[in-house]
């Protein structure tokens, strides 16, 4: 069986923090809680955009985003985007029709070796390179990491 590296999209780790979301809220704490014993790696973009809008939407006091953030930091490996990344983004939005930084999350992810990208904005199955991007909230969604 192929290696799976796995990162998540923004969304996966609001819902994780915010307990207003419903059925939501308790799946992504569970996948991140199942993550934090596989290969998953962070993308910086994701913690920065998570802290800027659980703070900017008054889900969670900055210091606790801050400490959150800090938490994920020593639990995950940290990926991030750079000049090179930019222009192959640039690139995948326009080949593909990706928005700019949903672009440039998955070519940042796709460069730190994720094969599973997991997020509930973009378009479930479609494949960028070897990468897979799953939405983890349908019904028939599966981990697979036992």
């Amino acid at each position: 069986m192929t290696r799976q590296r796995f990162s998540v999209d923004t969304n996966i780790l609001i819902y994780s923090i915010d307990q207003d979301a419903g059925p939501r809220h308790e799946q992504a704490r569970a996948l991140m809680d199942a993550l934090a014993d596989a290969d998953c790696v962070l993308m910086l973009q994701s913690l920065g955009e998570f802290f800027h809008a659980v703070t900017r939407k008054a889900k969670m006091p900055a210091d606790e985003a801050a400490a959150l953030v800090d938490d994920w930091v020593a639990l995950f490996p940290v990926a991030a985007a750079d000049g090179r990344t930019l222009r192959d983004a640039i690139g995948l939005k326009q080949a593909h029709g990706f928005g700019f930084w949903d672009a440039m999350l998955v070519e940042a992810a796709r460069v730190a070796g994720v094969t599973r990208f997991l997020t509930e904005d973009m378009q479930d199955g479609r494949r960028v390179g070897a990468m897979r991007l799953e939405n983890p909230f349908k019904a028939d969604f599966a981990l697979g990491l036992d």
